[in-house]
């Protein structure tokens, strides 16, 4: 099964930006779905974004015009750019991949947005 793990969580004052990554140990290009997670402290995981494998993006209304997903399947990596941080996005940022027939999830990597 195919792994991911995250990175590029930090420190940001509101109104930054971040980019984070998620990369794959193996192919993403045949995956039906690559997703973004977050969970706040004290609150349930709620999902951000996905890609999917034919190039369609969805976004959580929350994020919608601040985030952007993107993928280069080339380098089994997608990208979460973060525009525009409130405070409120503060969380761990979980990549997740979907297959046919199994998902996986990283381990995450922490968004702080505050001043």
């Amino acid at each position: 099964q195919v792994q991911v793990m995250e990175s590029g969580g930090d420190l940001v004052q509101p109104g930054g930006s971040l980019r984070l990554s998620c990369v794959a140990s193996g192919s993403i290009f045949s995956s039906d779905f690559m997703s973004w997670y977050r969970q706040a402290p004290g609150k349930e995981r709620e999902w951000v974004a996905l890609s999917t494998s034919k190039g369609g993006t969805n976004y959580a209304d929350s994020v919608k015009g601040r985030f952007t997903i993107s993928r280069d399947n080339a380098k089994n990596t997608v990208y979460l750019q973060m525009n525009n941080l409130k405070p409120e996005d503060t969380a761990v940022y979980y990549c997740k991949g979907t297959w046919s027939t199994y998902q996986t999830w990283g381990q995450g990597t922490q968004v702080t947005v505050s001043s």
